[in-house]
């Protein structure tokens, strides 16, 4: 079956499912494989369920005319979106990086969608299946997508570079991450840049911090590029405050931001920077700008009792976990607590990376430390410092409930579901 065939029968339906278990009446599912399951095996149920389609790519399982039978579910799935994203002919802005890209891709979106109608990655659909997911959202009314793209390993951001066909591309940074796949951070630049090397392809639009030199040696001397920077670029800011929320500067007018962090200072520009080429007026970014409100325990300020708590515990790596750091190091207020859990995916040098965050923890004044998780507590261990093999033997302790009048920053992997402190902090 072609791919148009396949798209006319999409068009024909109310959606796409990959769940058998969540369907809505006449959606079209997609029967993809897993590690451990064959999505073959459930189309039947989905066609009991409500769909209209079943897409199988097993013989076997094409029982009458609602099965559609294709050579491979999840490349057909793959090529439907992009011939889906190309008719429409969306505006498309693509954005990867090690560390930030979801909170760019939130903040992009808070600024575009008052002024554009868009649609942006969900959660974190940002794989090589989350991406055409997030395409088949593309209504005709659509004027911008922006599309996340994750990656682990060389060779999927080009993967997934060529299904979304962006027309703009952001990196927001090349740090230390999932190096158990990319080897080392060699390896991250040249994975990531993949998102460049489809732009410069395509003769489309990069934008850049003209304040990091990786990335300036990323994009080399393709000249159709739009940047922010503090001293240099076509948007010009100064930091005003990070302590701990944000205050930005640009030309005469203040962004007041409830990020906080000095690794937000670059996702904030990046978004003023985009709204500034797509020729929104500085107040109406400022406004899409302090609008946005992180949720699901990134950059999040909460106050529980009598503490206040920086929660950052969606992701972790060496290159975030050293900015975080850092950043808590120079708050200036008193009673301060650093609660880091384990940062995973880090390959063969795992170890040595958790030990030099310990190592260089023992510096910091003034600040109480909790280690979370095996990885540290595999570490030379300080005994200035609280270990705790897991969160659930950090919270029997009692230490938590000790906290008062503190200021908290916690973070770590998702893993290590470092969000439980909070309901135990009184």
């Amino acid at each position: 079956m072609s791919i148009e065939d396949l798209y006319n029968i999409y068009i024909g339906c109310s959606g796409i499912s990959t769940d058998s278990r969540h369907i809505n009446n006449g959606e079209l599912f997609f029967s993809l494989r897993g590690p451990n399951f064959n999505g073959n095996k459930y189309a039947k149920k989905a066609i009991e369920n409500g769909a209209k389609y079943a897409v199988v790519d097993e013989k076997e399982f094409a029982i009458d005319e609602r099965y559609v039978l294709v050579k491979n579910c999840l490349e057909s799935l793959q090529e439907i979106s992009n011939y889906h994203r190309n008719k429409l002919g969306v505006k498309v802005i693509g954005i990867t990086g090690s560390n930030g890209k979801t909170t760019s891709k939130e903040l992009i979106n808070s600024v575009l969608k008052p002024n554009f109608k868009t649609i942006y990655t969900q959660g974190n659909l940002n794989n090589h299946i989350g991406v055409p997911l997030t395409l088949l959202k593309i209504r005709s009314e659509t004027e911008i997508a922006i599309i996340e793209m994750g990656a682990n390993h060389i060779g999927e951001i080009a993967l997934l570079s060529k299904i979304s066909n962006p027309d703009f591309g952001y990196i927001t940074n090349f740090g230390k991450a999932h190096l158990e796949g990319f080897g080392d951070e060699e390896g991250v630049m040249k994975g990531k840049k993949e998102l460049y090397e489809q732009i410069k392809r395509k003769k489309g639009l990069i934008f850049q911090n003209s304040d990091d030199e990786k990335q300036i040696k990323c994009i080399g001397d393709y000249q159709n590029v739009f940047s922010f920077g503090k001293s240099k670029g076509d948007i010009k800011y100064l930091v005003k405050s990070v302590n701990p929320e944000i205050k930005i500067k640009v030309n005469e007018t203040l962004i007041h931001s409830c990020l906080f962090g000095n690794h937000n200072v670059e996702n904030i520009m990046a978004a003023v920077a985009i709204g500034k080429y797509f020729k929104i007026d500085l107040e109406k970014i400022k406004t899409g700008i302090e609008a946005y409100i992180p949720s699901n325990n990134r950059s999040q300020i909460i106050s529980k009792g009598s503490n206040k708590i920086m929660l950052d515990a969606y992701n972790a790596n060496p290159s975030s976990m050293y900015a975080a750091i850092k950043f808590f190091e120079e708050f200036s207020e008193k009673n301060k607590i650093l609660i880091l859990g384990d940062m995973f995916e880090l390959g063969k040098d795992s170890n040595t990376y958790h030990q030099e965050i310990a190592e260089y923890c023992r510096n910091i004044k003034n600040t109480k430390i909790f280690l979370v998780g095996e990885l540290f507590c595999n570490t030379t261990r300080f005994k200035e410092f609280n270990y705790s093999l897991n969160i659930e033997n950090l919270i029997s302790k009692g230490d938590l409930s000790k906290i008062k009048s503190s200021y908290l920053f916690i973070k770590g992997s998702r893993g290590i579901k470092l969000e439980k402190v909070i309901d135990n902090l009184t």
